[in-house]
């Protein structure tokens, strides 16, 4: 009787502790995710410059681990890369080629806008539970934060894994004057590609990288979202083992 009645009592505990959890503690992590994620999309708005509050310009320095083979300069506005001067030393003759976007092109750098809308879209599921909703289940708090981290795991993965362009796609952006031989891939040593009326074969591929401060700001900001929203699936999943079945 007296193990019967510990057993109870223990349930009851329990079962208060879980019901301040759903109640307090789950919308306290959904304001904070929701701060979080608000200071994620300001690094993805569009900085206002100039009178008609137009993005401003922004140049960063491209490099090359390791080699000067490639230097060069690229402006970011906003979502859009509008100028590229990069400057290519040949392998063997050292010879320097000079290459530049079109001035009456940008390319719009797709994976940003869409890690923007990712990060909006995570950002619409918290505020669709405010301070009065009430969480009536764990599984209803899991599957929240599933979706949430479905989306942040998206937008992440567009920043850390850039999209590479084929040869045909970079032709037909209309960004440069060149147009491919074939179907080869860009990046791909032994890809044709033709310029100038004169057919020339990729021999040597070099990846250039720059760093972007506020794409930086937006990745840690995904992170700590992530962890915050993995610890509030944690607690909700301790309190599974303290019944033979499931208190959500």
């Amino acid at each position: 009787m007296a193990v019967a009645m510990a057993s109870a009592a223990e349930r009851a505990v329990l079962e208060e502790e879980f019901k301040w959890l759903l109640q307090e503690e789950v919308h306290a992590v959904l304001k904070q995710l929701q701060d979080i994620l608000k200071e994620a999309s300001h690094r993805f708005a569009l900085p206002a410059g100039g009178a008609e509050g137009a993005a401003k310009q922004e140049s960063f320095v491209l490099s090359t681990a390791g080699t000067d083979q490639v230097k060069g300069v690229l402006t970011l506005q906003g979502d859009a890369l509008c100028q590229a001067d990069v400057n290519l030393k040949m392998p063997r003759s050292n010879q320097l080629l000079h290459f530049a976007f079109r001035e009456d092109k940008q390319w719009k750098l797709q994976q940003i806008q869409d890690a923007r809308n990712h990060v909006n879209q995570a950002i619409y599921l918290l505020m669709k539970r405010d301070v009065n909703y009430h969480f009536k289940t764990g599984s209803e708090v899991l599957k929240l934060m599933d979706a949430v981290m479905l989306q942040l795991s998206r937008a992440r993965n567009r920043l850390t894994t850039p999209a590479t362009l084929t040869l045909p796609e970079i032709a037909s952006s209309g960004l440069t004057n060149f147009k491919p031989a074939g179907g080869s891939i860009l990046h791909n040593p032994g890809a044709m590609f033709e310029f100038g009326n004169q057919r020339y074969e990729v021999s040597h591929v070099h990846k250039v990288e720059c760093v972007v401060p506020w794409l930086n700001d937006a990745l840690v900001f995904f992170t700590v979202s992530l962890q915050l929203c993995q610890q509030l699936k944690d607690k909700i999943s301790v309190f599974s083992s303290y019944w033979n079945y499931k208190p959500y």
